[in-house]
């Protein structure tokens, strides 16, 4: 089964960008829409779906927000998903130096958007990224400075580390 993992990718920016910036990180689940229907047949009607399923479709569920103060790549670490799981997402914002790999995160307690426009060529981010058990991966980020639909980048590796890390939250 292919599922349409750019689809739900962009479909997940475009709902963090309905919601603004400066958002908590968001975890989603991605489950075949058909399985879902199939299984909860109420839900159908909150998911717009009065037809045929697209075998290809994909709902992603949002799971709990991830703990405070620990680092993502060690959230990420103690993650598991079940069988009936196809794919992981995940939202995120950072602030990135302008030319470099780096990113940056505001001291504690402070004014994280106040902190950040002081920072000299940095750039906030919004990463959307998702993974499919059977390898597949897409992203999409969308830049504060150039916060428009059409100014969305979206690709399979714009983010490889953070797909990695999604990818490994899938193996037994």
């Amino acid at each position: 089964m292919s599922f349409n993992i750019r689809e739900v990718v962009l479909d997940l920016e475009r709902h963090a960008a309905d919601q603004g910036w400066d958002q908590p990180v968001r975890v989603y689940a991605l489950v075949p829409t058909a399985d879902l229907i199939a299984q909860e047949p109420h839900l159908a009607g909150l998911l717009g779906v009065s037809e045929p399923v697209d075998a290809a479709d994909l709902t992603p569920i949002e799971q709990e927000p991830l703990p405070e103060g620990v680092p993502i790549e060690e959230a990420l670490g103690r993650m598991a998903w079940p069988e009936a799981v196809a794919g992981c997402a995940l939202v995120m914002e950072r602030l990135v130096v302008k030319g470099s790999d780096e990113t940056l995160d505001p001291p504690r307690g402070a004014d994280a958007a106040a902190w950040a426009a002081e920072q000299p060529g940095s750039e906030e981010i919004r990463m959307v990224a998702g993974v499919l058990r059977d390898g597949s991966r897409h992203s999409a980020l969308r830049m504060r400075s150039h916060d428009s639909p059409d100014q969305v980048l979206n690709g399979q590796d714009l983010v490889p580390a953070l797909t990695s890390a999604l990818a490994l939250t899938l193996e037994e």
